[in-house]
């Protein structure tokens, strides 16, 4: 997969209302749930309990947690663009999210950005980025939001 190269604010403000890129597919494994469910304390069943899920679950099978499938936005947003003279890159915010499909274990989900707005802050570049977080084989994504990032170029 190319990457979208950004080396600066004028990179970044060439892209506005395009497409940046697709990341690749990534399966959410029965472990990953697990171990997300340790680290944030969660371990309602319709996450954590297969045989439950799949009995008295709505989905037939248990489902990620809907903060799981956010926080893979950095991984899969990494696979999609290279930001190159970079100081620091800062996680500012996340707007306009919307669940609109529950991810069943072993679904594949790959991440769809498209640059909405950047804006010069005194030097800072503050890059408001619509995502969506596709399911393989499915018309509805799992959500969509608009993630804000802050580039500290060098």
């Amino acid at each position: 997969m190319n990457k979208l190269i950004i080396n600066g604010f004028e990179d970044f403000e060439k892209q506005i209302g395009q497409t940046l890129g697709t990341s690749d597919y990534h399966q959410i494994t029965q472990e990953q749930i697990n171990c997300f469910a340790d680290a944030t304390l969660d371990h309602q069943w319709i996450h954590t309990d297969p045989e439950r899920a799949a009995k008295e679950g709505p989905f037939g099978a248990p489902i990620a947690h809907g903060y799981l499938t956010l926080s893979l936005a950095p991984y899969l947003w990494e696979q999609i663009i290279q930001v190159n003279n970079l100081k620091m890159m800062i996680n500012y915010g996340v707007e306009n999210m919307k669940f609109a499909q529950p991810v069943l274990v072993n679904d594949e989900v790959r991440l769809v950005a498209k640059m909405e707005n950047v804006v010069n802050l005194r030097g800072t570049t503050k890059a408001n980025i619509h995502i969506t977080l596709e399911i393989k084989g499915q018309k509805k994504p799992a959500y969509t939001a608009t993630l804000i990032f802050l580039y500290h170029f060098l």
